[in-house]
């Protein structure tokens, strides 16, 4: 590839659908932003248990999904071509959620939006054992780097550490675990079956537990949240997939930090929590890991290329 050709500008088109991709992932997590304080606020104010409102959550995901990708409409969201991989990818996706309800309850949304960050330096890792790929000195220094940012936000003291930021990494585990399968499935599974699987499998699963943690939810502004929750997941993961598909993750995945900035602000004005100096330090040693690791890359990725 000649220098010419690596300066020349990207077509309007093409440079149009960037744009449209960046500003979907931003929407993206925005929903997202949605879901975790919706739960925080129907745990706190309302004492709901986590299962109960894991359950909710995915209910009306899947229903919103189920109406986008109705059988007679988009018969394709519903053929499962690897079960076993698309029930794992479930489990831990649902796990992960359970996970994140809990740390909500004693944490602050940004905690717990800092620690969450760490998974894709787990992901990472994970690439070479599991997915095969290389995982060379420049990987492995921004790990090592995005996990001094975790130790600053976990404080591991007695003063700092609090019990609840264990099920914060165990919502980061079963997130990354989630991801490295979700990369398995890739080219073998639809987008929309995999929205299908994860948004229904954890209601099968969740059910029985019901009778046992139930709190029937009064108000009318209670089932609205929960409504609102429901309908972020949904729709936070269709903007999520469709942004991927118009530019490249490179590109797209970066602004997916700018959910610290939504929590931040939805932490002040729902609950009135100010992050501390650790949190966000932390969570910006966290990030710069994670955009020193996409850049990599992309470095990578357009050496190949040429």
């Amino acid at each position: 590839m000649s220098d010419g050709a690596k300066s020349r500008p990207l077509p309007i088109e093409d440079g149009r659908r960037r744009l449209v991709g960046v500003a979907l992932m931003c929407l993206a997590v925005a929903c997202f932003t949605g879901i975790d304080t919706s739960a925080k606020w129907l745990g706190l104010t309302h004492g709901l248990h986590p299962l109960e409102i894991s359950f909710f959550r995915y209910l009306v995901a899947f229903l919103v999904a189920a109406a986008v990708f109705w059988p007679s409409r988009a018969p394709q969201a519903w053929r499962v071509h690897r079960p076993w991989l698309q029930g794992l990818r479930g489990l831990c996706l649902l796990g992960s959620t359970a996970f994140n309800f809990v740390a909500l309850r004693h944490l602050q949304l940004a905690e717990t939006m800092s620690i969450a960050f760490s998974a894709p330096l787990i992901i990472a890792a994970l690439s070479g054992p599991v997915l095969g790929e290389r995982v060379g000195l420049a990987r492995w220094g921004a790990i090592g780097f995005g996990f001094l940012g975790v130790l600053v936000i976990a404080r591991p003291t007695a003063g700092g550490w609090q019990p609840a930021m264990l099920a914060a990494f165990a919502n980061v585990a079963c997130y990354a675990v989630y991801a490295v399968v979700t990369r398995r499935l890739a080219g073998v599974e639809s987008s929309a079956s995999m929205l299908i699987v994860s948004t229904g499998l954890p209601i099968l699963i969740l059910a029985p537990t019901l009778p046992f943690v139930w709190s029937a939810p009064t108000g009318v502004s209670v089932w609205l949240v929960v409504a609102i929750m429901g309908a972020c997941g949904a729709i936070g993961h269709l903007l999520l997939i469709h942004a991927f598909a118009r530019a490249p993750a490179a590109v797209v995945a970066p602004f997916g930090y700018t959910q610290i900035v939504w929590m931040a602000l939805a932490g002040l004005i729902v609950f009135g929590d100010l992050p501390g100096r650790a949190t966000l330090l932390g969570g910006a040693i966290v990030i710069s890991s994670g955009l020193l690791l996409l850049a990599y890359e992309r470095r990578s990725h357009l050496a190949r290329r040429r």
